[in-house]
């Protein structure tokens, strides 16, 4: 696990920028992408390399983390919707070449199982993006999820709920349920990149970076990972005991090794 430390929000979305860049630059790329506050200066940044650089996104495909059940695709908060309106129309990335799980599936269960297969035939995701909860969780993947899991429908804890209640309308309007990629899943794909700000980040972070392997905290599991690259700025960075490390590794990085 790579961590890189930034001093400012702009600096952790240009870094993340730029690994993804490399795929697709390098393409066709298979993209994994997450849905949130986190990446959103990512997206930016990437559009604007779409629109003033000619970085283009034309031989992509990509594949969302999850989904709300119940929550129609129309709806604005939807992760089908979010995604569109967030990044997906801003650069050339075919809307048809991005896929999410249906949370409106008439058997949920089988939904999960038909969506993990999808994400093997396409051979796999190339690069995960990834956002981090105050919890610990990736994907929806909330505490006590099995290392292993599979795509499959998620309770969402009452604080999850709170913290995505300034989404909607308030909080008796964010869903129990979703469909989310399991940490099983999430961990095939072959780079994972997370994305973290603020104070509010930082137990979490300390926790999946330097914690015990534990599904108490499933950012964890990408401790088994063999590629990780985790981007945060310094008040995220402010509970890592070994943070001065990570800046003089980044510091003496072999000008050969890429993120």
């Amino acid at each position: 696990m790579e961590i890189v430390i930034r001093a400012t929000a702009h600096e952790v979305a240009t870094t993340v920028a730029d690994i993804v860049e490399n795929y697709v630059r390098k393409g066709p790329a298979t993209l994994g992408l997450a849905t949130g506050s986190s990446p959103l200066g990512s997206y930016r940044e990437l559009a604007r390399r779409h629109r003033e650089d000619g970085l283009d996104f034309a031989r992509c495909r990509a594949f969302l983390l999850d989904e709300y059940v119940g929550l129609p695709k129309s709806h604005s908060q939807s992760y089908y919707s979010v995604i569109r309106s967030e990044f997906v129309d801003h650069v050339n990335l075919d809307p048809a070449q991005v896929f999410s799980p249906d949370g409106e599936a008439a058997d949920i269960a089988a939904e999960g199982r038909r969506y993990d297969a999808a994400i093997a035939e396409a051979g796999g995701v190339d690069v995960q993006l990834l956002g981090i909860g105050t919890d610990g969780h990736i994907g929806f993947n909330e505490p006590g999820s099995a290392l292993t899991s599979r795509t499959r429908v998620k309770t969402l804890t009452a604080q999850t709920r709170r913290d995505n209640a300034r989404f909607f309308d308030g909080p008796d309007e964010v869903p129990h349920h979703v469909l989310t990629q399991g940490l099983g899943t999430i961990s095939e794909a072959r780079h994972l990149v997370m994305i973290a700000f603020g104070a509010g980040k930082a137990d979490a972070i300390a926790a999946a970076a330097e914690g015990p392997l534990s599904a108490f905290c499933p950012a964890s599991v990408m401790q088994l990972h063999r590629h990780v690259t985790v981007v945060i700025d310094e008040a995220a960075a402010s509970k890592l005991k070994l943070a001065d490390y990570y800046r003089y590794a980044l510091e003496n990085k072999p000008p050969w090794q890429i993120f």
